[in-house]
């Protein structure tokens, strides 16, 4: 194996997590007397952090809501975080094979970093993770590379050894951005079309073609 590192975004990703995420959402805006959406509108809604989520939910003209909103969500969210949440298929056993081979294993997220280690710990344990980030002040927001390329000197492997592997085309492009090799999952929240287009190597459909793709790539 020529990667030397694996970095994951977590949701869509390693975990599903977007029921608890649109029942949050639902339930804050019903909370300020607002339209909810249907769970499938929540797949374009996510993504790009917390804040973006709930200005995407809140309906136009209604901006003054946005941080009672924003409030509401993340009390209920954190008494809610793992209702419906779950890691996908194969996903530890994906995990465990890529340390056993020698690959350095990092998380980032867009989500609120307490909230991204507090699902890595529970639903992924055993997993002996170098580092799991999620939305920190210091650092902007996935597709800026910046975050990427910490966790890579962090890790202490240079960028081009490095694989990023998500399910969006903001992961697609922070891997290209910061000189990563992309892969993409197609069993997350965005279509497999969005992937190839921002610059996908490699779009896996289930965990072990995720481990074949990892294994045969060459950066």
């Amino acid at each position: 194996m020529l990667l030397r590192a694996v970095i994951f975004d977590l949701d869509g990703t390693l975990v599903d997590s977007l029921g608890d995420i649109a029942d949050a959402t639902n339930h804050a805006l019903a909370h300020h007397g607002l339209p909810t959406h249907p769970e499938s509108a929540y797949l374009r809604f996510v993504g790009s952090g917390v804040r973006e989520l709930i200005r995407r939910a809140v309906p136009a003209g209604q901006d003054a809501l946005i941080e009672p909103v924003l409030a509401t969500y993340k009390a209920y969210y954190d008494d809610h975080l793992f209702d419906r949440t779950v890691h996908y298929p194969g996903i530890p056993e994906l995990l465990a094979a890529l340390a056993e081979q020698g690959a350095r294993l990092a998380v980032l997220s867009n989500k609120s970093d307490g909230f991204v280690k507090r699902l890595v710990a529970r639903l992924l344990p055993r997993v002996p993770f170098a580092a799991v980030y999620g939305e920190r002040s210091e650092l902007p927001r996935k597709p800026d590379p910046a975050a990427a390329l910490a966790l890579a000197s962090e890790l202490g492997v240079p960028p081009s050894a490095c694989a990023f592997v998500g399910d969006s085309s903001i992961d697609m492009d922070t891997a290209r951005a910061a000189g990563m090799y992309a892969v993409g999952v197609a069993w997350g929240f965005r279509e497999v079309h969005e992937l190839r287009a921002h610059g996908a190597r490699a779009v896996a459909a289930t965990a072990a073609e995720l481990l074949s793709a990892l294994r045969d790539a060459r950066p």
